[in-house]
């Protein structure tokens, strides 16, 4: 990601998984936002690509929490001034919680983000094949700890991606 934002070229970086879609106006939308000159980045709400209500209901709960906290995840397709990105020395080189980390920082540093009530779609391949409560679980513990203090590489294990 860092390698990416280091050859753009605009003033704006967007940070969008291969899972998830953007709104058809999403440019627009970042770039109006944007406008406001006291913004250093935002994200978009969550919704996950399914009818299932739990999925739904987790969408709906990850919205309030970023909403709540200011602290989106790189699933709600995470925006930010290329100028603030350098600022902050962009994405630490961490095998997971990159998005955290960055977030972390950039309220530390009293910058202010916006979340777009505008809806990107992401996959519910990760919920189907892991398992929706594991996978909720999981994903909190996860955050919970590196958030106490635990370091990414050792969480990285409890992700099957990181496995040998």
């Amino acid at each position: 990601m860092n390698l990416g934002a280091a050859h753009a070229t605009g003033e704006i970086l967007l940070f969008l998984h291969a899972d998830t879609s953007l709104p058809a106006n999403a440019l627009n939308l970042i770039q109006d936002a944007l406008e406001n000159r006291h913004l250093v980045g935002g994200a978009f709400t969550l919704q996950i690509d399914s009818q299932r209500v739990l999925l739904r209901m987790i969408a709906v709960f990850s919205t309030l929490r970023s909403q709540m906290t200011r602290a989106p995840y790189g699933d709600q397709v995470i925006f930010i001034r290329k100028s603030y990105f350098e600022f902050i020395g962009g994405y630490q080189d961490l095998p997971l919680m990159e998005d955290v980390e960055l977030m972390r920082r950039i309220k530390k540093q009293k910058g202010q983000i916006i979340i777009l009530p505008d809806m990107v779609l992401t996959s519910d391949r990760r919920w189907n094949q892991e398992g929706y409560f594991y996978t909720a679980l999981r994903d909190s513990l996860i955050i919970f700890l590196y958030w106490c203090g635990m370091p990414a590489e050792k969480l990285a294990r409890f992700y099957p991606w990181q496995q040998p």
